[in-house]
């Protein structure tokens, strides 16, 4: 059985997503405060920012998720490029646009920056089709009995072949 490797441009982006994380985790922190009475604090600002922050950990999971996917099919080229990175810019731009359009004293509607949710939203949505079509793709065109492991197989480390007789 062969370990999973990563391209070099998947393993930063990763150790990017990864650091992000706890940016995501001292935001938790930011959303307690909120949750727990801070004042001054709409019930607008206050779902925006649990929606924020529930995107950016979603959204960072999800990209590393990609990343292995479209490392295990062989993405590159430009499409590698939005199936590497639709998920990861979505993870960025979303919150972003829900922590922005709501910042400032009082306010109890989002603002023209709202507008990033909604071109955060077109990259996930580029990312996760881009890459199902790849994994879609990939799967049609393995070799049954090459590129596909016998039953059981998986715990011997064994693998079927096409000389293989039953």
């Amino acid at each position: 059985m062969s370990t999973p490797s990563l391209t070099p441009h998947s393993a930063r982006i990763g150790g990017i997503l990864l650091i992000s994380l706890v940016g995501v985790a001292y935001g938790g922190t930011y959303l307690l405060q909120l949750v727990t009475g801070s004042p001054g604090q709409t019930d607008v600002q206050l779902a925006f920012a649990r929606a924020g922050h529930a995107h950016a950990g979603v959204l960072l999971i999800l990209g590393l998720v990609c990343l292995l996917l479209a490392d295990a099919v062989g993405s590159r080229g430009p499409w590698g490029l939005v199936a590497r990175l639709g998920v990861p810019v979505a993870a960025i731009l979303m919150p972003l646009g829900f922590f922005t359009s709501v910042a400032g004293a009082g306010t109890t509607e989002p603002n023209a920056l709202v507008a990033l949710v909604w071109i955060g939203g077109l990259c996930l949505a580029a990312g996760v089709l881009t890459l199902g079509v790849q994994l879609l793709r990939a799967g049609w065109t393995a070799t049954p009995g090459v590129d596909t492991p016998r039953p059981g197989a998986a715990a011997s480390g064994q693998s079927r072949s096409t000389t293989e007789t039953t």
